[in-house]
């Protein structure tokens, strides 16, 4: 059974730089689509960015477009999300998830979080000055 596990948060400077990992084991990454969500404080989780099988099949949220990138590495076993020029509003804990489907991807521009069924415990993200 996909466990996964987060890493990579912290507290950083506005406009400053983190890259989360998601590291996974008990299974192989090839048939999983991932994706990154967000729970900031006093409000609901939020689907920030997912990648399909295919590492060029990618959404993210209008809100971190152009600063996020989402990547995938099958070899070992991680998801990467690099966050640039990051702002107070990116504070949070940052989860990372999958699932499969055999018949329609799991991974939409509608970053839907009942679409996955694996989660990892969260990351938490700070930036603040």
């Amino acid at each position: 059974q996909l466990q996964l596990v987060e890493s990579g948060g912290g507290l950083v400077q506005p406009g400053g730089s983190l890259r989360l990992s998601c590291t996974a084991s008990g299974s192989t990454l090839d048939n999983y689509e991932f994706a990154w969500f967000r729970q900031a404080p006093g409000k609901e989780r939020e689907g920030l960015s997912c990648i399909g099988l295919g590492r060029y099949r990618t959404h993210y949220i209008d809100s971190v477009k152009g600063r996020f990138t989402i990547s995938r590495d099958n070899a070992k076993k991680t998801v990467f999300l690099q966050m640039n020029n990051l702002k107070p509003e990116d504070t949070g804990v940052y989860f990372c998830a999958a699932s499969r489907d055999p018949f329609q991807p799991v991974c939409t521009a509608e970053l839907r979080e009942r679409r996955y069924d694996t989660w990892g415990q969260g990351t938490q993200v700070t930036v603040s000055s």
